[in-house]
């Protein structure tokens, strides 16, 4: 899997955000100076599958690109989507149906498990303006 600088404008999603847990996610982002984990999205439809707030935290910093990791989402049966809401179904269809739609399910509403996903990075804020 490889990591590439994306234009976040680019960038479709498919889950609002937790303002509180955004503002906690952007000051440590700008405190470090660093981004430190991809955001994983869909290489077909550049869909956001983890990272919303990571995502809406460098929008907010200015940053014009963010580090993603791409994936083929629908094509990779190794991925694996649940639904943290009992009362909303999720499955991957539903999940590029949403971010297509400019639409978003509330927060926390899907949860990704993707196998062999980078964590540790070390790219610097000035290098994504």
């Amino acid at each position: 899997m490889k990591i590439i600088n994306i234009e976040i404008k680019k960038i479709k999603e498919h889950e609002a955000v937790d303002i509180n847990h955004l503002e906690i996610i952007k000051k440590m982002i700008n405190k470090s100076g660093f981004f430190k984990e991809p955001i994983i999205i869909d290489k077909k439809t550049f869909i956001v599958l983890d990272g919303h707030h990571r995502l809406n935290s460098c929008q907010e910093l200015g940053l014009k690109k963010v580090p993603c990791l791409m994936v083929d989402y629908l094509g990779n049966n190794n991925i694996k989507v649940v639904s943290r809401r009992k009362n909303i179904f999720i499955n991957k269809k539903r999940v590029i149906k949403m971010g297509l739609s400019g639409k978003v399910f509330p927060n926390k509403t899907t949860k990704h498990l993707i196998p062999g996903r980078v964590k540790n990075i070390k790219i610097p804020l000035e290098l994504l303006l």
